[in-house]
């Protein structure tokens, strides 16, 4: 789904608060758009198709989302999961001004295999998981490759600095900071962890959300956040943005 265009379609919803439960049981997902210049608007997509395109999408992906057939380019900023089931309770989408530079957080996929590790009996050591980078929103790129090819002796490392990124794109993130080593199992404990795709991770400055409850409240979910902003010397306030009233 790399270079596959991802289309979302949505409607206007005027359900809000406690009766939100029952749109959800009639298989409509809520949510919510907001962005730059855009007041937060309530919307709603039939469930099991955005469901199923929403669990495609790895790393940073804009989205053509169309809402009553207007379009608007978009990043999925959070999805609310019920604890025990994990369906989608809400989504919430950052509208992108494609004019304004981005601050986001994207995924470091760990490619290919080390020699020192295949042939060395060496141990992969994982750093990072995921940079941050500064770019308009038409050169974002939904993750950066780490070539673990390049580690062929023990104690070889990959660090920030060695991944390939456009020259469109700037790297916030410091770098030294260590994305992947190869060493000795005895010298060094392995402190590898799970590499999972992660949603984007943007400051939001502009606008807050709209919180819906389902019976009550949605604030049992169990939220993955991200976000997105204009980044430094942009239009938008530096400061962040109250947010929105609850409908």
């Amino acid at each position: 789904m790399m270079d596959e265009k991802i289309e979302l379609t949505a409607t206007k919803r005027t359900v809000t608060g406690k009766q939100v439960g029952q749109l959800r049981r009639s298989g409509k997902l809520p949510a919510v758009l907001y962005g730059p210049g855009v007041e937060p608007e309530a919307i709603q997509m039939d469930a099991r198709e955005a469901t199923k395109t929403i669990r495609r999408i790895r790393g940073a992906r804009l989205i053509e989302l169309a809402v009553d057939g207007q379009s608007k380019k978009v990043l999925l900023r959070e999805i609310q999961r019920d604890p025990l089931r994990g369906d989608f309770l809400h989504v919430d989408f950052y509208a992108v001004d494609m004019q304004r530079h981005l601050r986001i957080k994207i995924p470091v996929n760990l490619a290919g295999s080390s020699p020192a590790v295949t042939s060395l009996s060496g141990v992969l050591v994982h750093g990072l998981t995921d940079i941050e980078i500064e770019c308009l929103p038409a050169d974002l790129v939904p993750s950066v490759d780490a070539d673990l090819s390049e580690l062929k002796e023990i104690g070889n490392a990959i660090h920030v600095k060695d991944l390939y990124l456009p020259k469109t794109i700037k790297v916030l993130t410091d770098g030294d900071e260590l994305v992947a080593r190869a060493t000795y199992q005895t010298k060094e404990e392995d402190l590898s962890t799970p590499v999972t795709p992660v949603s984007a991770e943007v400051e939001v400055i502009e606008k807050g959300k709209i919180e819906e409850g389902e019976e009550g409240e949605e604030g049992a979910a169990a939220p993955v956040k991200g976000a997105a902003a204009p980044a430094k010397g942009a239009a938008a306030p530096a400061a962040k943005a109250a947010p929105a009233a609850k409908k």
